[in-house]
């Protein structure tokens, strides 16, 4: 895929960025347009021991896409070559425009199986994986997502390591495996990577704590990256990527100045509708939980509308709960 610079991207976040809230965020953001909509989208997360065990099809779920969401990139995690061999093929077949692997996941079930922020500590093992990947996926874009280092930074090793193996592009989460999410970002460490990058033909895409567009181009100029990821700033945002200056604001700005507050519930709960149709038997409602707390703050009477929404079970119910609210006020 071709793509201008600097590009802006949705990241993957499990749970998050379900086919659900991506085909939101492509209504919203008015995917397809001139001034809308992330420039590539990114799935959730799915396991590829998964992906070819008797669960596939339940799995499958979570790489359902709508053709308004091109172009998208699917994002897988594992730890054996053969499978990912195998997934390559599978993801290509299925029509996204990329892969990725994700080598950057600090969860502990993920890593037990020697998958995501694991690999940072074994290189080698990093480089079958992209290699099988790549001749799996058939000329797909193979890229990864990961961290620049694990228990401390280790950018200039890992990124060396990941680059010989001529990846279409790597994403670079600022921050370690052990620090979380609990500092801010290291957009220094971005702008090294784009150094160590230089001439090899692979991208080099920055994340962490990027709040809206402008803050994306800024650091994307600051650090010279290809691209910019946003993750977190999305949540309850799926107008975020919307390039009319009216939705270039940060989220806080939105929730006191620029959206009306009925239009931001009417949205949430056109949010709740689309999960359950789409996800509801392979996933808990409660996944919406996360969502109302991004949707529902900054305006009088937030807290307690949060709190009625926690105990709702199904859209209907979130759908009622908004509507006492709305006729109180």
């Amino acid at each position: 895929m071709k793509l201008n610079k600097p590009f802006f991207v949705l990241a993957p976040m499990s749970d998050v960025t379900d086919t659900a809230f991506r085909e939101l965020v492509a209504k919203y953001s008015e995917h397809g347009t001139p001034h809308g909509g992330p420039d590539v989208f990114w799935t959730e997360f799915v396991s590829v021991d998964g992906l070819l065990s008797a669960g596939r099809e339940f799995l499958l779920k979570n790489l359902e896409y709508t053709e308004r969401e091109h172009p998208i990139v699917a994002q897988v995690f594992g730890s054996k070559p053969k499978n990912f061999f195998e997934v390559g093929k599978l993801i290509k077949k299925l029509g996204f425009d990329g892969i990725d692997i994700n080598m950057g996941c600090p969860d502990k079930s993920v890593e037990k199986q020697g998958a995501g922020a694991s690999l940072m500590k074994n290189p080698k093992l990093a480089q079958e994986i992209i290699k099988a990947t790549i001749e799996g996926a058939g000329g797909l874009p193979v890229s990864i997502k990961t961290r620049i280092g694990y228990h401390q930074e280790n950018l200039e090793g890992w990124i060396n390591a990941l680059l010989e193996t001529k990846l279409a592009a790597i994403t670079v989460h600022a921050r370690t495996r052990k620090e979380m999410s609990k500092v801010p970002a290291r957009w220094e460490e971005v702008a090294r990577a784009v150094k160590l990058a230089k001439g090899t033909g692979t991208l080099i895409i920055g994340n962490g704590d990027v709040t809206n567009l402008n803050d994306a181009e800024k650091k994307a100029r600051e650090t010279g990256a290809d691209g910019i990821m946003i993750g977190r700033a999305v949540l309850g945002n799926p107008w975020l990527f919307n390039r009319k200056s009216l939705f270039q604001c940060s989220q806080e700005h939105w929730n006191k100045k620029s959206m009306e507050v009925k239009e931001k519930l009417r949205v949430m709960v056109e949010h709740a509708y689309l999960f359950e149709k789409k996800l509801g038997k392979t996933k808990n409602f409660a996944v919406m939980k996360k969502h109302y707390k991004a949707y529902v703050n900054g305006f009088d009477g937030a807290k307690e509308l949060r709190t009625k929404l926690m105990e709702t079970k199904n859209a209907r119910e979130a759908e009622n709960a908004v509507n006492i609210f709305l006729n109180t006020k």
